[in-house]
């Protein structure tokens, strides 16, 4: 075969910049050259390598007729390969560290390939690797590259059949995608199971796990009557704390089918949990792979927020299993089409099973903190980005949370009944392909019968619109006219000057509280309706509401109902009526986040002017209302309770003043501790008589605003309130209460701080999830020492460099600490950097996400630039730095 083949000399190959380096750009895409229909897989593992066997099945896609067949290929060692039953010789390919090509190729053959890897070497935990004594594998974005030589893209999807073999006693339990068709014993203590995917799928949904683990099993019936069995594997002794996790998947196997009527497809689900994972989850197909902090939990050892999350992160990675599985993306720059619609799913999921207010609350506040900030930073970009460099960056609040912001836009726009069925219709259209987010348009417009393309828009656009608001009452006609404006986006210096479409939610409260029926007049929705939905299309609307009988006060983007910054001149009695009456609890939390931010705004202009600091009165009382309310809700109270935090307060300076911004938040909060010492006392002690543990909506609510109170207590300053939270801390019969207790006193300079670390580090350091919140809990502290403890941290015996969860827990969060880790004397920067480049090593993913961290470069005052400059100037200069970091960094710098 290789004689009658054209000279590999012969084909003209580009002469490319350095791989490392050279963006991909969306409109660069076309289709693959080459399918995949069937893949055949096999791996023998050892202790020291694993030999891996492919047997691909392929066709030629394109027009081209003498394309070479090009497989990506990293940190592989080629042993064979045969074309058709013919063993090709070094002339028969080409071979780069990256790539393996053959130049000349049939339309139809079958392409056999044996490689060896070694996983134990994987730190990078991309491909095959292992995690303690667990093999698993996470293969999205390009990691199956890592595993054998493949056309590794999301649009190239195959049936699978893979057979593993390992020692028997070592690696008893053995699991791939799909079922089981086969086991049975080989020699020397070795045995072999064969699993079959009836599905298509990409290769980043391919998924191994070879381990020693225990299991639970349970089993759900659908809506059709067909029985599926469920299935989680944790390490052994873990058993029960994988109880809830299994109740939460049978919870969202039943809201999928009411709320879009989404069965689960397959026979066995399961699901496995390790401890070295570089991200939360992963989807593989009827193979979930879990950072084991998502499935494990007990009253004991995790928090009430722990067993929320291990409930939204199951869910979220069901589901899935039909946005994301059944239908995936054509490729990466389509990933919010899998990830935003998929969160947004688990965001309506976790709301109908808590408090949908609460959540709401919850999902805006990561959106402000987190999102919001990346679009006003050096690394903004769209929900649907233009080019990348490293795919692994783009797994971004950007494209996750923003992504959930423009799906539940399209449901409010649209109304769920229509929703649901464009959610249908994309099924009918596109079950089984790879497809792009203008293709999930054209399901929605073709059920709804509505335009979409205006509203497209947030798909490719970076940056947050700015509405200005305008309420205008005529008393004499009875009428309200609401004016909205439109500002564009500034992204990267760039104005985005184009309208957006979306829902403005809006109601009116009358002078007793009470919400208005509305009617409508000119361009107003929903004749009669306590809310409005109004359409927004252009740079500037106008609506007016008739027979309004005395001059309301408006409740405006009522649910959060668009991603934007409104901007409307709110006085604070008007606050303060809002916060007391509206119905709508989101606003209500709105009222009081805004009154905060109204104190906070001042407090930071007259510590910048070294002035006397005070709090408006008026604002203080609205806090001893919220305090005096015996019907309160625990929740929500506690909702608004918590301060908004420095890096929200920083957001809208030109340049950020996080002294000014934290003294200002600690004078605030000591404030109000002061004034209501005595209420907040009042409500700590009775919640705190309350025995026992229950995982119900009242319970945590409870939990939550009970420990608001003991911050605030502590906040007095007032030396009699840290035995109190050091008695909470000693007693506590659930991690809720000891971890608040614990973070409480590490923000205090005391002897029972020191003893509660002690003791706390005594009875956990088994429990690696526990002590993640033992170094994470330090290295929050607001004390001037806290980088001095975190050097201490780092050569503490528990401390893991390699694990992610521990590095995570370590400096990620003193990262997010940001009046330590941005002291004036460049210390945090310093140490931060150091951390980037020797996790850059082994972990460019990690690395990149970490160095995240220096995103306010721009936005610093002169002498802490240099600082930051000076690092980033670093970490770009060392030699082999990834393209991960080399992409975060370089844009931190230039954007």
């Amino acid at each position: 075969m290789t004689k009658n083949r054209r000279p590999f000399e012969e084909i003209k190959v580009e002469e490319k910049q350095p791989e490392t380096r050279k963006p991909v750009y969306r409109s660069d895409y076309r289709a693959p050259d080459f399918l995949i229909p069937s893949i055949q897989l096999s791996f023998d593992i050892f202790e020291d390598r694993t030999r891996v066997y492919s047997r691909l099945q392929v066709k030629r896609h394109s027009q081209t007729r003498n394309a070479p067949l090009s497989l990506n290929g990293e940190n592989l060692k080629l042993i064979s390969i045969q074309l058709n039953g013919v063993m090709l010789d070094s002339s028969g390919y080409f071979l780069t560290e990256k790539t393996l090509m053959i130049p000349q190729v049939p339309d139809e053959f079958i392409l056999e390939i044996q490689n060896e890897i070694e996983p134990h070497k994987n730190e990078a935990l991309e491909g095959l690797y292992q995690s303690g004594n667990i093999f698993c594998t996470q293969n999205e974005p390009e990691g199956f590259r890592k595993i054998t030589y493949f056309i590794d893209r999301p649009d190239v999807m195959s049936k699978y059949t893979t057979r593993i073999s390992a020692d028997r006693s070592k690696y008893p339990v053995l699991l791939s995608n799909g079922n089981e068709i086969e086991r049975g014993d080989l020699e020397d203590g070795r045995h072999y199971v064969v699993w079959e995917d009836p599905f298509n799928k990409p290769c980043y949904l391919f998924a191994l796990v070879a381990g020693d683990l225990g299991m639970i099993e349970d089993r759900y019936v659908t809506k059709s009557g067909r029985p599926v069995t469920l299935r989680i594997f944790v390490d052994k002794g873990n058993e029960p704390r994988a109880q809830h996790a299994m109740s939460c998947l049978k919870q969202a196997m039943k809201w999928d089918e009411n709320e879009y009527g989404l069965e689960c497809d397959l026979n066995t689900y399961m699901i496995v949990g390790v401890d070295a994972f570089n991200q939360g989850a992963m989807e593989n197909k009827g193979l979930n792979i879990f950072n084991s902090s998502y499935v494990l939990a007990d009253p004991k050892s995790a928090t009430d927020d722990d067993f929320k999350g291990i409930q939204s992160v199951i869910a979220h990675e069901y589901f899935h299993n039909w946005t994301g599985n059944r239908v995936t993306c054509r490729d990466w720059f389509q990933l919010t089409l899998k990830e935003g619609l998929t969160v947004f799913r688990d965001q309506e999921f976790s709301a109908d099973m808590t408090s949908r207010a609460v959540q709401r609350i919850s999902d805006v506040r990561t959106l402000r903190s987190a999102q919001f900030v990346e679009d006003g930073g050096p690394h903004a970009h769209p929900p649907r980005p233009d080019s990348y460099i490293e795919m692994n960056n783009f797994y971004t609040s950007t494209v996750y949370n923003k992504g959930s912001e423009i799906y539940r836009m399209l449901q409010v726009l649209l109304g769920k009944e229509k929703f649901r069925k464009g959610i249908e219709k994309y099924f009918e259209l596109f079950d089984g392909g790879a497809v792009t987010v203008d293709d999930f348009i054209l399901a929605m417009e073709k059920a709804s019968g509505e335009n979409l393309q205006l509203f497209k828009r947030w798909f490719d656009r970076p940056g947050t619109p700015v509405c200005r608001v305008t309420v205008e009452y005529d008393q004499k006609k009875r009428e309200i006219h609401l004016i909205l404006e439109q500002k564009g986006a500034i992204v990267h210096g760039k104005n985005h000057p184009e309208p957006f479409c979306f829902p403005f939610c809006v109601g009116f409260l009358d002078g007793e509280g009470k919400d208005i029926a509305l009617q409508a007049g000119r361009r107003a929705n929903d004749p009669i309706a306590t809310t409005n939905v109004l359409k927004i299309h252009n740079e500037r609307e106008e609506f007016v509401f008739l027979n309004m009988l005395e001059k309301p006060v408006p409740s405006l983007l009522r649910r959060f109902s668009a991603p934007i910054k409104l901007e409307f001149d709110y006085s604070v009695d008007e606050l303060l009526f809002l916060l007391e009456h509206d119905s709508d609890g989101f606003n209500r939390y709105e009222a009081g986040h805004r009154l905060a931010r109204i104190c906070l705004n001042d407090l930071v202009f007259h510590y910048q002017k070294n002035e006397t600091l005070a709090v408006n009165s008026s604002i203080v009382r609205a806090y001893k209302y919220l305090l005096n309310d015996k019907k309160v809700d625990y929740a929500l109270a506690a909702e608004i309770l918590t301060l908004p935090p420095v890096s929200v307060i920083v957001e809208d300076m030109d340049i950020c003043d996080f002294e000014a911004a934290f003294y200002a938040r600690e004078f605030f909060m000591k404030t109000i501790a002061v004034k209501y010492e005595n209420l907040f006392l009042s409500w700590y002690q009775k919640l705190n008589e309350i025995s026992g543990y229950l995982l119900d909506i009242q319970s945590i609510s409870a939990r939550a605003y009970k420990n608001i109170c003991l911050r605030y207590l502590v906040a007095s300053e007032k030396r009699q309130y840290i035995p109190v939270a050091y008695e909470q801390f000693r007693s506590a019969a659930n991690m809720t209460d000891e971890i608040a207790a614990l973070s409480i006193l590490c923000q205090t300079e005391s002897e029972e701080k020191e003893k509660a670390i002690r003791d706390f580090r005594a009875r956990w350091e088994s429990n690696r999830l526990v002590i993640d919140k033992w170094f994470a809990v330090q290295s929050l502290s607001k004390l001037e020492d806290t980088i001095d403890r975190v050097r201490l941290l780092a050569r503490d015996p528990l401390f893991d460099p390699k694990n992610p969860n521990r590095i995570r827990a370590l400096y990620g969060s003193f990262s997010q600490n940001l009046i330590r880790f941005h002291d004036v004397s460049g210390a945090g920067y310093q140490m931060i950097a150091d951390q980037i480049l020797e996790i850059d090593r082994f972990n460019s993913h990690l690395a990149a996400r970490l160095a995240n961290a220096f995103k306010k470069f721009k936005k610093l005052d002169p002498v802490r630039k240099e600082l930051m400059k000076s690092q980033l100037d670093r970490i770009l200069s060392a030699p082999k730095l990834s393209s991960a970091v080399y992409e975060i960094v370089s844009k931190t710098l230039t954007n």
